[in-house]
């Protein structure tokens, strides 16, 4: 939903002097940091605002503490450039703070800003929106874990999470591969997770629904349903419904992984898009090789410590997770006028 204002519409009071600052946290090996801190700088002296604060990432950090930095000295807008991992740790810190985020979309996988539809080759157009753009409130998922040495670690996410397979395909992934490549480096860690592939034993209880025991491949809890390549996980998500959607990996053979890829790739990704495609849909009877249901938040309980994922960063192995989705909690800038099904 629109909150009402422009990024820029918090004037300071009669009182205040200094101008407003904007502050950029970004990645330096996904970025041009030269160019987009000018342009960063231009458009915020065209529009007023002082000289913009600049927080580079490491790999020790990652973006959570530099975005408490940037709130802590002052920052009325924010603005964050780099993979969706950047994007993630940036806006886990920014939840809650009524602080507005940019999203420059960098690297190679961007899926907040796909799902949302946001220009993705147009950095300026996005620096704009946030001194010139509207603000959207979306959700953000919390997810509370369990490890298996009995320490609990909350961590955010703002595209999806899960816990199985798709964790170790993410950690089968080669580093060298995925920067090489991009997201396509995925098909090569999920090939060599596949030839592993166990299911494992999982109690899950979905917000408002009763307990299952299942025999599962991965559990997948979602803030958005799209992923790279047009492919349609969820395709009715929203960031900005207050729900999870969920989806529950269970196929038995190798048919019942044709099954999935079939309902992923064909039945959610095209068919749906037509009328006729829907009316098929329908009519076809349902297999149990992917189960979806939707909350405000899923308890996941493992049989043993399993691998977990939050939007495509691996966070280790853990015995539980505790999920809930955070309604409207990240206030997003966008260009003016933008909208996208999945707001």
């Amino acid at each position: 939903m629109f909150s009402g204002m422009s990024p820029a519409d918090a004037a300071p009071s009669a009182g205040d002097t200094a101008p407003r600052r904007a502050a950029l946290i970004y990645n330096p090996i996904k970025v041009e940091a030269e160019q987009l801190r000018a342009s960063v700088t231009r458009q915020a002296a065209d529009a007023g605002w002082g000289e913009p604060l600049f927080y580079e990432t490491t790999v020790d950090e990652l973006g959570d503490g530099l975005t408490r930095e940037a709130i802590g000295a002052g920052a009325a807008a924010l603005l964050v450039a780099g993979g969706d991992g950047t994007v993630r740790a940036v806006s886990e810190a920014a939840a809650g703070s009524g602080i507005a985020l940019t999203i420059v979309p960098s690297g190679t996988g961007n899926l907040l800003a796909r799902n949302i539809q946001l220009p993705l080759t147009d950095p300026d157009a996005m620096i704009a929106a946030t001194f010139a753009g509207d603000v959207r409130a979306i959700d953000v998922g919390f997810a509370e874990m369990l490890r298996p040495d009995g320490e609990r670690e909350e961590r955010a996410f703002v595209v999806m999470g899960g816990m199985g397979l798709d964790a170790a395909m993410i950690a089968n992934t080669s580093g060298d591969l995925k920067k090489k490549v991009g997201w396509v480096a995925y098909v090569d860690g999920a090939a060599r997770s596949l030839v592993k592939a166990k299911p494992f034993a999982v109690m899950y209880q979905v917000e408002g629904h009763r307990m299952h025991r299942a025999s599962v491949q991965s559990v997948l809890f979602a803030n958005c349903g799209s992923l790279p390549a047009g492919l349609e996980l969820i395709p009715e998500a929203s960031v900005a419904d207050g729900q999870l959607d969920i989806a529950i990996f269970q196929p038995k053979t190798a048919f019942g992984w044709l099954a999935v890829w079939r309902r992923v790739a064909w039945d959610n990704s095209v068919l749906r898009k037509f009328r006729a495609g829907r009316r098929i849909l329908r009519l076809r009877t349902r297999d149990n090789s992917i189960r979806y249901a939707r909350g405000t938040g899923i308890q996941i309980a493992a049989g043993a410590p399993t691998p977990v994922q939050l939007d495509g960063d691996e966070f280790g192995e853990a015995t539980s997770v505790d999920v809930r989705i955070h309604a409207g909690a990240l206030q997003l800038a966008v260009p003016a006028g933008h909208t996208a099904p999945a707001l």
